[in-house]
């Protein structure tokens, strides 16, 4: 694979974004030794800004440094992605709730139109536009939320949810119980029912570790 060399400008934060793409693009699969030489001649580098950036990466929970051993792509467990989803529900569901409270009519009508994308998506059985209107409409609540430390401390945790090699959508069925459950949030939202809207979100975030699950379980029957 040839690759074009990066401009020195933020050197390490470029290096950076370049690996997590790939990282979610699975190009650097989970469990992966990252070859630090390799890498800094493919980019044209020094190994200290590849170093620097790898260091990002780790912070955000997407590589693993193990010393004398070096740097590989972390490895998501079952259990962690019990873990992480059991937090996503209860962030998720306070940032549905807050919303709930202090949404303007105008915001209430963005979210309106973004449920309309992932009615069309999922009416085309669209499973790459009906996720990325899935992405807009949480990104949205978690804007309304206001709450800069509970935005960033969700988009490190999605990150970490990328490195899965599965996407709920994929579960048979997933794609009709996820659009009920985002046509549920939203009447909680447009009653200004913050309980009822953050106990159903919480409940979208469960069901989509249960799909995950079960797209686990028939890749083990498979094996």
């Amino acid at each position: 694979m040839t690759a074009s060399r990066i401009a020195p400008l933020a050197l390490y934060q470029e290096v950076a974004e370049r690996l997590r793409q790939r990282i979610f693009a699975h190009e650097l699969p989970p469990g992966t030794w990252v070859d630090e030489q390799a890498l800094a001649e493919q980019y044209g580098i020094s190994r200290t800004p590849l170093r620097e950036a790898l260091k990002v990466l780790a912070s955000e929970g997407l590589v693993t440094l193990k010393p004398r051993r070096g740097c590989y792509v972390t490895e998501i467990s079952e259990r962690d992605l019990d873990e992480i989803f059991t937090v996503m529900a209860m962030l998720e569901g306070e940032c549905a709730r807050s919303s709930a409270s202090r949404a303007s009519d105008k915001d209430l009508d963005s979210l309106r139109h973004i449920h309309e994308d992932l009615e069309h998506a999922a009416s085309k059985r669209d499973i790459d536009a009906f996720f990325e209107a899935n992405q807009a409409f949480h990104h949205a609540l978690q804007q309304l939320a206001d709450n800069r430390w509970l935005l960033h401390v969700i988009e490190d945790l999605r990150k970490v949810i990328k490195l899965s090699r599965h996407h709920s959508l994929f579960s048979e069925g997933r794609l009709e119980q996820s659009l009920a459950e985002h046509r549920n949030i939203l009447d909680a939202l447009l009653e200004r029912n913050p309980d009822a809207a953050e106990q159903r979100m919480r409940e979208h975030i469960r069901s989509g570790r249960a799909a995950l699950a079960r797209i686990a379980e028939a890749r083990n029957r498979a094996a």
